[in-house]
């Protein structure tokens, strides 16, 4: 099948070079004609306009976009444009997502080779109900969907783009994991507690934010590296991931404006990634520091770190484990049967089918006078400079239902510092400790009704959106300081806005 290798060049932050060239080459993509180009430029300049409700704005994710449900299954259903004989591609792919798997050996040679060290044993089990994930609602709650990523220092060489590298801790690998198989320690046990912080708003109102502290307590293999990092993640949604991974590069690389040439405060960067799959620096989308090229890169990932499943992407049937850890390393496994890896390519390619088409649903409440004030409200302040209301997908080869599509993801893709009070002091990639990507907003009103116990922000400290916006600092604390000024009816409408999405 032919492949465009769209080519891109970018500006590398603080070194005025020119950089190695970009590229997609998992995206079969149909140039885009002249007078095509015109068409777009013409439609997203006047969407930057915030009057009225634009046309196709209510069908945020193009013709993907699926009806607005009213129980916890809106963010599960498959794109409304895909075939009748994708439809059993797309099950397919949610068996596997919702699979609990087990310890090797096992009887059920499809389903074994679980851990020995793991944090879920399924995909589902923390993106709930292809929502958001939550921390621990107590000491005692094990039903949670939190990681803890963890990483050193990476010596005093820097790379080409002027950070320091970081390197897996040499005792716990890249992520601590919380359950072992029976005779495995778990890594280690989540500890969390919160003090509240009053923010005083205008208009005599009051907002409370949950200020986190995390440990590591009751580590299985010894005391944590001097210099260990930590950073504690939720599951983001998955709905819309095919339509993000299908953005041109150079549309969001367009964005960026490392030196903040245009001094509105909003610095935003590209995160450059090296391909596991392709072995070649791509753009970063996909995790909260967008660390990940693609959807299949990010799929294989998690299963080998979350699930300790191997992958022809990350063949090591022992998952996260280092080679400190013995007894997770001489462990029993999957791997090495018909399907030689414990998710065959087959079935990683079905479980990437299914996460890119996980739909949108479609905006409620567009038109409603309150809602569009709030919209008004989100373009003034200023929202949008982080958060960009639109872009059109490449045209596609062999994706009919993500090719050419308008899309309202309110992302602009790149990474932002935003501030003290959301650092996590790990890098990643190109991403400092201070920086994280901007989330996509589509679906974020449907959020509770997926999950009741979902939070906001990159841990999920955040009960609600205003507790989330409050937390913006960095490039967004002029935006934040209008939100607490501005009266309380423009406040609310704001959220109402923002839950119509």
């Amino acid at each position: 099948m032919h492949k465009l290798f769209a080519t891109i060049s970018f500006f590398i932050a603080g070194t005025g070079l020119i950089a190695q060239e970009l590229s997609d080459p998992h995206l079969s993509v149909l140039p885009r004609t002249e007078n095509e180009a015109t068409r777009i430029r013409i439609v997203l300049d006047e969407i930057m306009q915030s009057d009225g409700v634009h046309r196709f704005e209510t069908m945020q994710a193009g013709a993907t976009t699926t009806r607005a449900r009213k129980d916890n299954e809106a963010f599960s259903q498959p794109s409304a444009n895909i075939s009748f004989e994708d439809q059993l591609n797309f099950r397919l792919g949610d068996g596997l997502f919702k699979k609990l798997w087990v310890s090797s050996p096992s009887s059920t040679l499809a389903s074994d080779g679980l851990g020995p060290l793991f944090n879920a044993r399924s995909c589902q089990r923390c993106h709930i109900k292809d929502g958001r994930g939550h921390p621990p609602a107590n000491a005692e709650d094990s039903a949670i969907s939190m990681l803890m990523r963890i990483s050193i220092p990476g010596g005093d060489d820097h790379d080409i783009s002027g950070f320091t590298p970081t390197l897996p801790d040499p005792v716990y690998g890249v992520q601590l994991q919380d359950f072992g198989l029976a005779g495995h320690i778990a890594e280690y046990r989540l500890d969390l507690s919160y003090s509240e912080r009053e923010i005083l708003l205008s208009d005599g109102e009051a907002a409370s934010l949950r200020v986190p502290t995390y440990q590591a307590k009751d580590l299985g293999y010894g005391p944590l590296h001097p210099d260990a990092m930590l950073s504690p993640r939720i599951a983001p949604p998955m709905i819309g991931l095919g339509l993000l991974e299908a953005i041109p590069a150079s549309d969001i690389l367009t964005l960026t404006d490392p030196d903040d040439a245009n001094q509105d405060g909003i610095s935003g960067r590209a995160n450059i990634v090296m391909s596991q799959e392709f072995n070649r620096p791509m753009l970063g989308r996909f995790g909260l520091k967008a660390g990940m090229p693609t959807i299949r890169e990010q799929s294989a990932a998690a299963f080998s770190n979350d699930i300790g499943i191997s992958s022809p992407l990350f063949p090591a049937p022992q998952g996260d484990c280092t080679t400190t850890q013995e007894t997770c390393m001489n462990a029993p496994h999957g791997a090495g049967d018909a399907r030689m890896d414990e998710i065959d390519a087959i079935g990683l390619d079905l479980v990437t089918f299914y996460s890119r088409n996980l739909a949108v649903p479609q905006r409620r409440n567009a038109s409603d006078p309150t809602v569009l004030r709030g919209k008004d409200i989100f373009y003034q302040t200023g929202c949008t400079s982080c958060h960009h209301p639109a872009f059109v997908t490449e045209r596609l080869e062999d994706q009919p239902e993500q090719s050419f599509q308008l899309i309202w993801p309110y992302s602009d893709m790149l990474l932002h510092d935003m501030g003290e009070g959301l650092a996590d002091h790990r890098p990643e990639g190109r991403a400092t400790g201070r920086e994280w990507r901007t989330p996509p907003l589509w679906g974020i009103g449907l959020t509770k009704q997926v999950s009741e116990q979902a939070g906001y922000l990159h841990d999920g400290r955040a009960r609600n959106l205003i507790e989330a916006i409050l937390w913006h600092g960095g490039e967004a604390e002029r935006h934040k300081q209008s939100v607490i000024a501005m009266p309380k009816e423009d406040r609310d409408a704001l959220v109402q806005f923002l839950e119509s999405l």
